[in-house]
């Protein structure tokens, strides 16, 4: 299992397992600014997870009405945090189940 620190250290370096979960890689291609990979890994995982990210990404993009679609698929409510602090809500998230 990763650990978030680690997770976080892999985010600042820019790099890319290919052996951690798809969302996870989703989540550090889209830190290093590379929203349509990361869109294209989200929009393929058919899960509450992948509906999250997928939410997640639209709401960055700012469109809020994809974004709450997406969020709806999710089981969840649009959330009121920063970006930055979804996105580490999401990894830490996603880790745990990993």
């Amino acid at each position: 299992m990763i650990k978030f620190e680690d997770f976080l250290k892999m985010k600042d370096e820019g790099s890319f397992p290919d052996d951690i979960p798809l969302l996870l890689q989703s989540l550090l291609l889209d830190a290093t600014g590379d929203w349509e990979s990361a869109h294209r890994i989200a929009q393929n995982e058919h899960s509450r997870e992948g509906s999250w990210v997928h939410a997640y990404l639209h709401r960055e993009e700012g469109d809020l009405g994809n974004a709450s679609y997406w969020y709806h698929n999710a089981g969840r409510s649009m959330p009121d945090n920063s970006l930055e602090e979804e996105w580490e809500y999401i990894a830490m998230a996603l880790l745990e189940k990993s």
